[in-house]
């Protein structure tokens, strides 16, 4: 059997062994964190000494963790909670300012929001390294600071791994009383994530990007922030997040998240050393390959310990997917597909990298599984399918 190197720890990464032992044990022992019958209390007595453990491992107050489904759920709930709260307490609070290269879970909940509510968006942009600056946000706030509803920036990107000064963005926006959002789905495991210190109002985290299970996430959110629900029902989570509780998956997570805050600084030192050595070979490979984003050796501070995000020109980003799949190295493209049309990247389009560049982008992610192996196996397999990529590529184009 052919060698698999896992390489889209940024998609997902693989649930930890002990946190499916204490999903399982859960699941066993069942009950509704709702009902007041025994089972139920020990139920309740989980999901709260699971928002406590939560709470510790992401720098917040038991009562500021809302559980949710996940990362989505999440930026929704503030996005669009934010926006209706402070528009309808003031009708001239109707403009959103939202980073460029924000996740599409943050995009679209915008886009909706304009298309539908009435809503005003500016878009904060970015540089070549695709980082922000307060400065540039300062700005667009001055322009009309009643105007603003609410500020989003993501803690760190999940294409090409470039982390923004979230508490400078949080600091400018609170000098004018406005709220900030920052969806932190992929720092956690990868960069001290400290919501208290970070000055952020609202926080997205989703668990299966740390080693927990799917389906389960939160959204951190201060006592003084003003949300409306997006559901309604029995009035769970503070009333901002009705529906009954994944008692097994919130104990997971915060499993998970103990874990990986817990196992932080090694973990790091490791993914860093790994990136390293992927970049290092792939461009050593002679494949005319770049590098998207700012990138240092050893440097865990402005690009994510387990982000390597490559350009290889010639290529489609698609064919190369496949072909190295097939190869049994799975990884990503830099590309979104909407509406069955690949599309170049938002993300890489925003940092000023051409359409037909962008093409031919690669992700690689790393995770607390990845091993050298995973990536000897990729910088072995990647000559061949770059090879075969840019000979259909060429075809293509009638031998153009």
């Amino acid at each position: 059997m052919k060698f698999s190197a896992y390489l889209d720890h940024a998609a997902t990464t693989p649930t930890r062994p002990e946190v499916i032992s204490a999903i399982a044990e859960q699941l066993a022992t069942g009950g509704n964190a709702s009902s007041l019958h025994t089972v139920g209390r020990a139920a309740r007595r989980v999901v709260e000494e699971s928002r406590e453990d939560v709470a510790k491992a992401l720098g917040c107050g038991p009562s500021e963790v809302v559980f949710t489904s996940g990362g989505t759920e999440s930026d929704n709930l503030a996005i669009k909670g934010t926006w209706w709260q402070r528009h309808g307490e003031d009708r001239r609070r109707n403009r959103l300012l939202v980073g460029a290269t924000e996740h599409h879970a943050v995009l679209d909940a915008v886009e909706h929001l304009v298309h539908h509510e009435g809503a005003v968006v500016d878009w904060i942009e970015v540089d070549a390294s695709g980082r922000s600056d307060a400065a540039q946000l300062r700005q667009l706030i001055e322009r009309d600071p009643a105007s603003v509803a609410m500020v989003s920036r993501m803690w760190a990107n999940n294409e090409v791994g470039t982390v923004q000064p979230v508490a400078e963005v949080a600091a400018v926006a609170h000098e004018y009383g406005i709220p900030m959002h920052t969806d932190a789905v992929q720092a956690i495991g990868q960069l001290p994530v400290d919501f208290a210190a970070s000055g952020a109002d609202l926080l997205t985290a989703s668990a299966h990007k740390f080693g927990g299970p799917q389906g389960v996430g939160v959204l951190l959110a201060r006592r003084d922030a003003s949300l409306t629900p997006l559901t309604h029902g029995g009035g769970q989570e503070r009333q901002l997040r009705s529906g009954t509780l994944n008692t097994a998956g919130i104990r997971g997570m915060a499993l998970a998240a103990t874990l990986a805050t817990e196992q932080l600084s090694q973990e790091q030192e490791k993914l860093a050393a790994l990136r390293d050595k992927l970049i290092r070979g792939a461009l050593d490979l002679g494949l005319d390959i770049r590098v998207t984003g700012a990138h240092e050796v050893g440097d865990v501070s402005a690009r994510l310990a387990g982000n390597a995000h490559l350009r290889i020109p010639g290529c489609d980003g698609d064919s190369l997917l496949y072909l190295l799949d097939a190869a049994g190295i799975e990884c990503s493209t830099g590309s979104a597909c909407q509406a069955g049309v690949p599309q170049p990247s938002h993300v890489l389009l925003a940092m000023g990298i051409s359409e037909d560049d962008a093409r031919g982008a690669l992700r690689l992610t790393l995770g607390h599984s990845s091993t050298d192996a995973d990536v000897a196996a990729f910088l072995e397999t990647l000559p061949a399918a770059v090879d075969r990529a840019r000979r259909a590529r060429s075809a293509s184009r009638g031998g153009r």
